[in-house]
């Protein structure tokens, strides 16, 4: 298992302090808390570790966990075996590939203090391959230009560029329950000049505190995030249009404001949060606001007796019957007897047009001739 410490300047939240340099110092004032969903993750990466080290005949005690259930195994067993297979890829260039699970690796000599743990490492001839489980669904990881998996690749390389003759690495994020499995390589040349160059002298100015506080997509996980004024007056800056009607509103002002509504949704929505958290748990008065008992729907007390009381009274028309949603159909046939049992019985409907950002992975709709039918408003 991975230790319990934290270096400053971690490799999970390199994305955040490279790009804005003084946060980690910053979130030192607040309180470290597992959410839910870490506490999971964390649990899920104990059942693969456990599961990987008995693929490989090493010993291992199965863990035990309050979120143990066929979905987690089923996800774990999925990484074991893309693991089992990358070593074999690695075999037929190599004879003696190592592999290390829950790895602490060492990349202080780049970042002050700086160490982290590696889920999985297959060290190679010619090529090191860095796998990092992501048991979360919530964000999606792309492995390329990945930090964490850049400071990972340089510890492993610490530990076993002079055993092997390596020439790039191969760095794999898998994230199963996204169905997203994305690797990345660089070679160890490339790999060391962005050390140099970028990485350095950024991990000195974040060590110390300095640098410029620059909000991004990077401050979802930060913990200084719902009162970081610099990310407050980012998201203000919307106050600027005055709340002018759309038609009002130039192309330009309209393609700034679409880029930043999610952003500035996701942070009224974190400062709501951290207002009622303090309200209800802490007794803090906010001027202007007030704590309120929440609307509640009515709910049966014992379903049994209900229906024992209902019949009694000569109502029998009671229950509402549906079918399971076509996942857990699925799930229950498995995907090859679903396909024949049910197949010719499902259809996939085509989506709504939808706007999102250019980067989105799906394919852009064309509308022959949609230009001609859309008037635009001109002011004088």
């Amino acid at each position: 298992m991975p230790p319990n410490n934290h270096a400053i300047l971690s490799a999970s939240s390199s994305h955040r302090w490279l790009n804005c340099n003084p946060s980690t110092r910053l979130e030192q004032e607040f309180a470290d808390r597992e959410s839910e969903a870490a506490a999971e993750g964390t649990a899920a990466h104990a059942l693969a570790e456990h599961k990987l080290r008995k693929a490989l005949k090493m010993r291992s005690k199965k863990p035990i966990s309050r979120f143990d259930c066929d979905e987690m195994d089923t996800y774990t067993d999925a990484y074991v075996q893309f693991v089992l297979e990358a070593l074999s890829e690695a075999k037929q260039n190599c004879s003696d590939p190592t592999v290390l699970i829950e790895q602490k690796l060492d990349f202080s000599c780049y970042v002050p203090d700086g160490f982290g743990t590696g889920d999985c490492i297959i060290a190679a001839d010619k090529l090191l391959h860095i796998i990092d489980f992501k048991y979360g669904q919530g964000v999606l990881v792309n492995a390329e230009e990945n930090p964490q998996m850049m400071l990972y690749a340089l510890g492993a390389l610490w530990l076993f560029d002079s055993l092997y003759d390596i020439e790039a690495v191969s760095m794999s994020i898998f994230q199963p329950r996204r169905e997203n499995v994305s690797t990345w390589s660089i070679s160890v040349k490339a790999l060391n000049e962005w050390a140099e160059n970028t990485l350095i002298p950024k991990a000195l100015l974040a060590f110390s505190g300095e640098g410029e506080y620059h909000p991004g997509a990077w401050c979802q996980f930060c913990k200084a995030a719902v009162k970081c004024r610099a990310r407050a007056e980012e998201k203000l800056q919307l106050a600027k249009y005055e709340f002018a009607q759309p038609p009002l509103l130039t192309d330009a002002d309209i393609e700034d404001i679409l880029g930043r509504l999610d952003d500035l949704t996701k942070w009224a929505n974190e400062i709501m949060a951290y207002a009622q958290d303090a309200a209800v748990n802490h007794g803090k008065q906010w001027h202007g606001y007030k704590l309120v008992e929440s609307r509640t729907n009515r709910r049966y007390t014992d379903e049994d007796a209900v229906i024992k009381a209902a019949k009694s009274a000569g109502y029998h028309d009671i229950f509402k019957h549906s079918l399971i949603p076509i996942t857990e159909m699925e799930k229950l046939m498995g995907k090859k007897t679903f396909a024949e049992v049910l197949g010719a019985f499902v259809e996939k409907p085509q989506g709504k047009p939808t706007l999102v950002p250019a980067s989105d992975k799906r394919p852009a709709i064309t509308f022959t001739g949609a230009e001609n039918d859309f008037t635009e408003f001109k002011g004088d």
